[in-house]
């Protein structure tokens, strides 16, 4: 069951708020009444976590049983397997020494990196999209929709969620369109074209609204008919689906966290990951990190702090709390660039239930970051990737030596 964060109506399919036709926000999603199951040591986390994931309980509504559903799942991730030579898998979690040791940490307490740059894609980002992914083949296994008659998967990213979403739909065979900024990563975007994405760079026009053109060009093909094939709540709650594996792994590492650093773009993966710490009853504070050069989470925070509302309240002053970044935003960290922080109200929600506020990195925390990660870990990730850790440095005079601090290593450097 999916229930929306500001109408407060409920439906059974996670695409859209039924209340958006009405004039209502594009609203954020959130899980709820999950069911949780023995699991399995299953090294794919969407066969280990069936239990959980609410495509699963879609696709059982359709008649697909336990052994349908793994066959699905297996059969795609041989298919990424052979096209791009890596599957889902269970990423590492391990204290990184070398680097605790740098940041002044004790023996007992210290950084946890959680590494998703081997990731399918490169990136934590196809397993937002896999979600996507198995509910339309899902659909078509039992023929509510035409597996010879596709229609074209759409997404709006900066880099590494376009990657990941080429990489995921060359496997499965579905058409793809992409919508990047005009500054998007050359190399990322040969890759893309490479994979069969068909790539439409968005300049921001002066009859553009303020916010995202990326994002402006995609909700027009999707109101054409393509499926969103996106890393926003807002666009397809089933992105923030297979997200939460991502934080019942940290949840099932056994070891007890005082906090978590998560980066900050438009949102799901903050979301998510909390949404999946908070299901699987693990206790830490959480910290969102945005990029100083674009924050429009903390703004929101400070302004809902302001007015004390909790992030029930938030939802019914939506305007009041959350718009677009106002300058062109700019990063070394351009995977986190989101003028609009999409999935803001599940970010306040983890909030609400861990504790912990939002945190503001400078350029001198992201590179700082980026430049420990690479001289003090053998994990090659770029600026997005190593963002989190930028939160962790601009807040390390307030976190003890002892405490167990977990951060997700978001991308590979390409």
């Amino acid at each position: 069951m999916w229930e929306c964060a500001v109408c407060r109506r409920t439906t059974e399919h996670g695409w859209q708020c039924p209340g958006v036709g009405n004039g209502g926000h594009h609203v954020l999603y959130r899980v709820a009444d999950t069911t949780f199951g023995p699991g399995s040591d299953n090294e794919n986390p969407f066969v280990a976590y069936d239990s959980r994931l609410e495509w699963a309980r879609y696709a059982s509504s359709l008649g697909l049983g336990h052994d349908a559903r793994v066959k699905l799942i297996a059969d795609t991730d041989d298919a990424l397997i052979t096209h791009g030579g890596v599957g889902f898998r269970v990423t590492p979690c391990t204290r990184a020494n070398e680097l605790s040791e740098v940041l002044g940490f004790t023996s007992t307490g210290g950084v946890w990196l959680k590494d998703e740059t081997n990731n399918v894609g490169g990136s934590h980002k196809a397993r937002f999209l896999m979600s996507i992914a198995l509910v339309l083949l899902a659909e078509e296994s039992v023929g509510i929709r035409n597996a010879n008659d596709r229609q074209p998967l759409a997404i709006a990213s900066c880099g590494n969620a376009a990657l990941a979403a080429a990489t995921l739909a060359e496997a499965i065979g579905w058409p793809l369109h992409v919508f990047v900024p005009e500054w998007g990563n050359p190399t990322v975007i040969e890759q893309i074209e490479h994979l069969g994405g068909t790539v439409t760079r968005c300049p921001r026009l002066p009859s553009d609204p303020p916010g995202d053109p990326c994002l402006f060009r995609f909700r027009e093909t999707v109101a054409k008919g393509a499926i969103p094939f996106a890393v926003q709540g807002t666009e397809n709650a089933y992105c923030n689906d297979g997200g939460r594996t991502l934080g019942w792994e940290i949840a099932d590492t056994g070891v007890r966290f005082d906090r978590i650093f998560v980066s900050v773009g438009g949102g799901a993966l903050a979301t998510s990951v909390g949404q999946g710490l908070i299901d699987g009853q693990a206790s830490m504070l959480f910290h969102p990190v945005q990029a100083q050069g674009c924050a429009p989470l903390a703004r929101a925070w400070e302004i809902a702090k302001a007015a004390q509302y909790t992030a029930t309240q938030a939802a019914a002053h939506w305007d009041e709390c959350m718009w677009p970044w106002e300058a062109e935003p700019h990063s070394a960290a351009t995977g986190i660039l989101d003028d609009e922080t999409y999935d803001w109200l599940g970010i306040f929600g983890v909030l609400d239930a861990l504790g912990g506020a939002p945190i503001t990195a400078t350029e001198v925390h992201i590179a700082h970051a980026h430049d420990l990660v690479v001289r003090h870990s053998t994990i090659d990730a770029d600026h997005t990737g190593t963002s989190g850790l930028a939160g962790l440095i601009a807040q390390r005079q307030n976190v003890g030596d002892h405490e167990r601090v977990v951060v997700p290593i978001t991308g590979r450097r390409r």
